[in-house]
């Protein structure tokens, strides 16, 4: 799959700036010659004034210099990341089943519960705000919670990554249940559309930040059942 570059746009615009504050030197450098070789002995040019602006430029060049050479390390980052997401095909991992990202309008978190429990799903956006809350019932064992993106406010909440909490109680007795939101299975693909690549597992979706162990797979592995969906 071929992914394109990261911060093109960003390189060619930091280029293009520093042609120009090169020929901006230059140009300044020609006139401060021209103007100190034809100064008046009875009135000298201030030079401090061609003092401070021959710094103000070296400080802009320098600044350039630095970010390309930041541009330069988030590029080698994100093509180490891709690599690493790709390696993961065919492999079976364990991730942590918190954190998703909404693509599409639709946001999957996969969960298991250990008796038929009412649940109380919360959704927050990057920055801890609560964007989404739900509420349903689930049987025991794994379960789906799907969100289509839109918010208690009735609006379509922005792409990126999400974490859910989920609070289940015993449908019987009440009282608290765990909540197991780590999910394993076999990679079958990864998409880079998102902020940071996301492993297709199964018929879920896993960040790559929220891979917890991976294995090659092995016989034993099987294919998990769909559960409950929320």
């Amino acid at each position: 799959m071929a992914v394109s570059g990261i911060g093109a746009s960003s390189s060619s615009s930091t280029a293009t700036s520093r042609q120009t504050i090169a020929q901006n030197f230059d140009t300044f450098l020609q006139l401060l010659t021209t103007q100190l070789r034809n100064q008046n002995p009875l009135d000298p040019l201030d030079t401090n004034q061609f003092t401070q602006q021959l710094v103000q430029f070296t400080g802009v060049e320098q600044q350039l210099k630095t970010n390309q050479f930041l541009e330069a390390m988030m590029t080698s980052t994100q093509t180490a990341n891709n690599s690493q997401a790709v390696s993961y095909v065919g492999k079976v991992v364990t991730a942590s089943g918190t954190k998703a990202e909404l693509v599409d309008g639709s946001a999957t978190w996969h969960f298991a519960v250990g008796s038929k429990s009412d649940i109380t799903a919360t959704v927050r956006d990057a920055k801890g705000n609560t964007v989404y809350t739900k509420s349903g019932t689930v049987n025991s064992g794994e379960s789906v919670f799907t969100w289509d993106g839109i918010g208690n406010d009735g609006k379509q909440k922005p792409e990126g990554s999400y974490t859910v909490s989920i609070e289940a109680r015993d449908s019987a007795t009440g009282k608290l249940v765990d909540v197991a939101t780590e999910m394993t299975g076999e990679v079958t693909g990864v998409d880079f559309t998102g902020s940071e690549p996301v492993l297709i597992v199964g018929g879920g979706r896993v960040n790559l930040s929220s891979i917890l162990s991976v294995r090659a797979r092995t016989a034993a592995d099987g294919q998990a059942g769909s559960g409950s969906s929320v």
